[in-house]
């Protein structure tokens, strides 16, 4: 009876229906994204009501969301690349390799974190003064990230590991890695930052507590019986037969986040130079409301991967088919909504975040103009997304590149070189950038799909029972 109640409640990535297996594993996934997204505005919200001082203190630790993006992009790269070899292997009936995967993954997720803790302890001050802290918001800074660097293992672990659970289809339980580490710490920041007065180091000690008690969960659960890939003492070492196509396939969500602080940056220096403080303080709100159509894209596509996965190591093309398919159509949905929204009543949007009448004004100017073809996303990021799920390394790293270094970066320097209103010209750059991405990723996985198909169909036929 237990047994039955168990099967009952996992999903089976082979055989249930590929409609409401989706939206069953999706569904864990974008709540994460956006409780993530919502405890790192309300942790902003704590730093920055701190009497006195909560300005600074606030820019302060702005300035160290690079080194932050950093680790997490560390953590992708292992995690992002091994959890879809993991459930490749899982689908080609090769539990052992996927369990390696595994370990290998947490063994190079460990050593890195040790090393890069290291490394930002000794050299944290000259980062952050070349990321932008003054002399008034660098003690800030530093007091924050002296702290935050020393939780990097538990970052790390808690980021890196917990694909590997939704790898299995148990994307339920990995919703819960990300909801007890975000509702942990927004109880725990009041608590440290106002009650025992400790300010932008307590945000720090509450934000390290908190990923301590995600990481412990990740291993607890990845270690004990109900995982379906077991965290096993004898496969935690390095195997670069396994660790290196997962490297390869997790650069691209690394390019992704490591180019993120270098894009901010652009942006910025170019709105400053064109626009002034207001522009600045416009493109802080469009970047909140672009992560808002990103996160819950992203989180789709991280319950779509398994399923992707683990049927093209199966060799079963057309619930391949039905995957993408599904995927998209849904993505599509949600980024059609919010595009309208955006567009029709870009006043509300902007006065969600600030009653600025001036920086409404701008903002809400700015949005129809940054959004301009915001429904494309749903085609970017869903087909980039699937070229890592199916282990397509070079293709996924190229267009991580594409988007961002080889289109974005450039277009925000150049467009204000041709036209005469140079503001406009820097918020054009997104669209421009956004509709060439998703045609360049659109017309590459039509192709690349329909060749995989039909491989993966030859090599079915040709497949013992």
């Amino acid at each position: 009876m237990r047994k039955g109640k168990q099967n009952k409640r996992e999903a089976d990535l082979g055989r249930d229906p590929v409609g409401p297996l989706l939206i069953r594993l999706a569904l864990p996934t974008i709540c994460a994204q956006v409780v993530n997204l919502l405890y790192n505005i309300v942790d902003r919200i704590y730093i920055g009501q701190i009497p006195g001082e909560g300005a600074l203190a606030l820019t302060g630790m702005g300035v160290t969301f690079p080194v932050i993006t950093l680790i997490s992009a560390f953590a992708a790269l292992i995690g992002m690349g091994g959890s879809p070899r993991a459930s490749i292997a899982m689908g080609a009936g090769e539990h052992e390799k996927a369990e390696r995967t595994l370990g290998t993954c947490s063994a190079a997720l460990w050593g890195l974190s040790i090393v890069l803790t290291v490394l930002f302890l000794l050299f944290q001050e000259p980062l952050l003064v070349l990321f932008g802290a003054s002399p008034d918001t660098l003690p800030y800074a530093l007091e924050y990230l002296n702290i935050y660097v020393l939780g990097t293992i538990f970052v790390m672990t808690a980021l890196g590991l917990n694909g590997f659970i939704t790898a299995q289809g148990k994307s339920g339980v990995a919703m819960k890695t990300v909801l007890i580490g975000a509702v942990l710490n927004v109880v725990l920041d009041p608590v440290f930052i106002f009650a025992f007065g400790m300010g932008v180091r307590g945000a720090a000690i509450a934000t390290v507590i908190s990923q301590a008690v995600s990481a412990a969960w990740v291993v607890v659960f990845l270690s004990g019986s109900k995982s379906t890939l077991r965290l096993r003492k004898a496969f935690l070492r390095l195997d670069s037969k396994l660790l290196l196509p997962a490297v390869a396939l997790g650069a691209s969500p690394f390019v992704m986040q490591a180019t993120e602080s270098l894009l901010t940056v652009t942006f910025n220096v170019s709105l400053q130079r064109y626009g002034g403080d207001l522009a600045v303080g416009a493109m802080t709100i469009l970047t909140s409301v672009s992560q808002m159509v990103q996160m819950p894209l992203l989180g789709l596509a991280q319950g779509a991967q398994p399923i992707l996965s683990f049927n093209y190591g199966a060799g079963r093309p057309d619930r391949m088919k039905q995957s993408v398919r599904y995927t998209l159509i849904i993505a599509c949905v949600f980024a059609f909504a919010v595009w309208g929204v955006v567009q029709l009543a870009p006043h509300a949007v902007a006065q969600m975040f600030n009653r600025n009448t001036e920086l409404v004004d701008m903002t809400a100017w700015a949005l129809r103009i940054y959004f301009a073809v915001g429904f494309t996303m749903a085609f970017q990021n869903t087909f980039q997304q699937c070229f890592v799920a199916l282990g397509e390394a070079k293709i996924s790293l190229f267009l991580a590149l594409e988007r961002k270094v080889i289109l974005l970066i450039p277009l925000i320097l150049i467009l204000p070189q041709f036209m005469s209103d140079k503001l406009f010209a820097v918020f054009c750059a997104e669209p421009v950038a956004d509709f060439l991405a998703a045609a360049t990723t659109t017309t590459l996985f039509l192709f690349r799909f329909r060749h995989i198909l039909r491989e993966t169909e030859q090599k079915s036929q040709t497949r013992p029972e």
